[in-house]
């Protein structure tokens, strides 16, 4: 992975001002309302018949893993987390390279609204 730039990126540990939460809890069920592995298990109720709310509390997770971490944020970090969930809550294993780009796009979203442009 030595010529991967995603294996570098990380984001800052600044703190967000109060008001985006919200944003950034937005931005968050947004790309995962984009994302086909996940809309094809709440669907077709792969987690079982919670399988909605099992989704909206990884939207929760997603959101308190940026807020709450006192670590430096790395990209490897959430793609694990998001593929953890995707294997316990939906069992479901996403091969297809989607886990990888949403969080890649969710640490953009995040870094987005550290600086304020939401």
């Amino acid at each position: 992975m030595d010529g991967d730039n995603r294996g570098n990126a990380t984001s800052s540990r600044q703190k967000a001002p109060p008001n985006t939460a919200s944003h950034l809890r937005e931005g968050i069920a947004l790309l995962l309302s984009r994302w086909n592995g996940l809309q094809m298990a709440i669907e077709n109720q792969w987690g079982g018949h919670d399988s909605l709310q099992k989704s909206q509390q990884l939207a929760s997770d997603i959101f308190s893993w940026f807020t709450q971490s006192k670590a430096k944020l790395h990209v490897e970090d959430l793609e694990n987390l998001l593929h953890e969930n995707m294997l316990l809550s939906f069992n479901t294993e996403i091969e297809d390279g989607s886990i990888e780009e949403i969080a890649e796009q969710l640490m953009v979203l995040h870094e987005e609204f550290l600086h304020g442009n939401y």
